[in-house]
């Protein structure tokens, strides 16, 4: 799947926010820019209290590199599936991510995230046909998730 494939279908999903800073965008810091980040806001209103349930980074932040996303035409996918959708795809809970080594850098594999798997993170560098088929209905879960969350926060 490309980026411009997964940012289809995250825009299709009602009451979906999109952010997605470009270069020299002055409102949003520079590191982001290039980047998306998909909230659940059917009042078109940016989340303050809550993260996004899908993000798409094209490049290495300071304090998550090991993905190695500064390497031409990567990028990652970052899902919130929560930590049954975790536990179900990868076998272990977020909490046990640690005991369990993956390659956070390898392409078209369903890892635990870098730095949030412990949140019930998912990621996937370069989603392709081993991983696109479990994308979608990760993404719709994660989407339900943060509807659901909406909802109860209202």
């Amino acid at each position: 799947m490309t980026i411009d494939q997964l940012i289809t279908l995250l825009d299709s999903l009602p009451g979906t926010l999109r952010l997605s800073p470009t270069p020299g965008d002055p409102a949003y810091p520079e590191i982001s820019w290039g980047d998306s980040f998909v909230y659940y806001a059917p009042n078109a209103e940016i989340p303050t209290a809550t993260q996004p349930f899908a993000t798409i980074v094209t490049k290495d932040y300071p304090d998550d590199n090991s993905s190695n996303l500064n390497r031409p035409n990567t990028f990652r996918l970052n899902i919130h599936a929560g930590k049954d959708a975790f536990t179900t795809h990868l076998g272990y809970p977020p909490r046990e991510s640690s005991a369990h080594p993956t390659d956070p850098s390898a392409l078209d594999t369903l890892i635990p995230h870098p730095t949030y798997a412990g949140a019930g993170w998912l990621a996937v560098l370069n989603p392709g046909p081993r991983t696109e088929p479990v994308i979608d209905e990760l993404l719709r879960m994660a989407y339900d998730r943060a509807r659901a969350r909406y909802a109860r926060n209202r």
